[in-house]
């Protein structure tokens, strides 16, 4: 990797020329939010200049420029990540993408559209519902890029049934980090044609590349939908009832679960009490949520039928049907606030996305809180049951931080040790950033991780795209 320089006026002035003296921002006008992602205890730093292109000629012309001269370059989008991988750690310049923020084409004979990497997954997902399609991946925060969402192979609550973002991703435009311009992957629902160098640059976390545009595969939007909320004694009934109901060919388009805290801390926040807490005299300790969807709504119902039965047999209190608009909306805000309830009742977070096997989460989940207890720490903990990535928060309120991070780095040592020994992994969907990499390299391997570093010489042989990130 080459010794960084520093951006020097004359490069300001330069990279003001390429994309014009509003998106150039240097000095006071650089706002807090671009020294940090969602998880500021994994970093904050204020970059020398911040670059908000709005084409892929301008991205070229910034990545030769920052190449040329050594000057590092951290890829943003919504900022949305929680693992630091868009902190500017080494200085040099932010390339935030969301001015490149158009839906450009929809192919409705081949279920594709274009777009721009910094779409909005909110704006994406109801403007593809407005031409009759659905696109699948479904990750928490709805307003994240999809260009983060690539970046990161985003899963969301819709992946077991669905998959995750890669298996919805057909081509891309790249700039790679000498500015060169390269097309990956024709639009095309298979191929067999040397390495995928697509699949490389998906989940690479802005390491390789910076991407510029994208073609997604779309599928026909469902009919009818109708989500469950099945309610338990605990968790770890709630959890054991997951492998019943993956077996019994219900095809579910999610399966989540939570613990009955964050979902009083939902309620409070949101003040929509939609999960309930006593049914049928007994008190809720857990929950399943789960969605089935189908051409039409008696399909549904067949296979809500066999679920009851399921649910029963596993000892659910019942099986409560969210069938209207007010329902399923009320239902699926409040877990989509999970996130946001635990930022807001905490003042200092640690997180992990482990992903286990779906017969170890409440094995997984146990211990930790084991560990949370006897390190001091809180544990809050929800996530999606169906593909055993587990989201779990270690959080603190009127403590000091560094004695914070002393007794949750515990808690993750012997975390993500435990995941090791169950056959995980360490990142489900959020990726590794600058925060999980002893992680990665203490899971993956020395001779992988390896491997991983080759790549990324061969991509930017100066080291300056995100450089500190994942592998390095």
């Amino acid at each position: 990797m080459s010794e960084f320089r520093e951006l020097t006026p004359e490069l300001i002035g330069q990279l003001t020329a390429i994309v014009g003296e509003d998106n150039c921002l240097v000095g006071d006008a650089i706002g807090e939010d671009y020294a940090r992602d969602e998880m500021p205890l994994y970093g904050m730093r204020t970059p020398d200049a911040v670059c908000l292109p709005a084409s892929t000629d301008e991205v070229a012309a910034i990545m030769k420029l920052c190449n040329d001269n050594c000057i590092p370059v951290t890829v943003r989008g919504a900022g949305t990540g929680l693992v630091g991988g868009c902190v500017a750690r080494e200085g040099g310049i932010v390339l935030c993408t969301m001015r490149m923020d158009k839906i450009l084409e929809y192919d409705e004979r081949n279920f594709t559209v274009r777009v721009q990497p910094g779409v909005r997954l909110c704006d994406l997902a109801e403007d593809a519902t407005s031409h009759g399609f659905m696109y699948p991946p479904d990750p928490g925060e709805k307003t994240a890029s999809v260009g983060g969402n690539v970046s990161t192979n985003a899963g969301g609550m819709r992946a077991v049934k669905y998959g995750a973002t890669r298996d919805y991703v057909l081509a891309m435009t790249v700039v790679l980090p000498s500015g060169e311009v390269l097309e990956l992957g024709p639009a095309v629902t298979k191929t067999s044609s040397g390495y995928s160098l697509l699949h490389l640059m998906i989940g690479s976390e802005g390491t390789l590349g910076v991407i510029c545009e994208l073609t997604l595969k779309l599928i026909p939007d469902p009919q009818a939908d109708t989500s469950f909320i099945l309610p338990f004694a605990d968790i770890e009934t709630a959890i054991s009832s997951v492998p019943s109901i993956k077996l019994a060919g219900l095809n579910p388009q999610s399966i989540e679960f939570m613990e009955r805290d964050i979902v009083d801390s939902s309620a409070d926040f949101t003040g929509k009490h939609v999960f309930p807490t006593v049914v049928q005299g007994q008190e809720a300790g857990a929950y399943i949520l789960v969605t089935l969807d189908g051409n039409d709504e008696d399909e549904i119902f067949q296979r809500a039928e066999i679920l009851a039965g399921v649910a029963d047999e596993a000892g659910a209190y019942d099986v409560l049907v969210v069938d209207t608009p007010s329902e399923k909306e009320a239902v699926w805000a409040a877990r989509s606030a999970f996130l946001t309830v635990i930022e807001s009742e905490a003042d200092l977070c640690d997180e992990m996305d482990v992903v286990v096997p779906v017969d170890s989460i409440a094995e997984f989940l146990g211990f930790v809180h084991d560990l949370g207890e006897e390190n001091g720490v809180r544990i809050r903990s929800f996530g999606h049951a169906g593909d055993g990535n587990l989201h779990i928060y270690c959080v603190g309120n009127d403590v000091d931080r560094d004695d914070f991070v002393s007794r949750t780095e515990k808690i993750m040592d012997a975390a993500y040790a435990k995941c090791a020994e169950l056959g995980g992994q360490v990142s489900g969907e959020h990726g590794i950033g600058y925060a999980k990499k002893r992680y990665l390299r203490e899971s993956a391997g020395d001779l992988a991780i390896g491997l991983m570093d080759g790549i990324k010489r061969v991509f930017d042989p100066k080291g300056i795209l995100n450089p500190g990130k994942v592998c390095r």
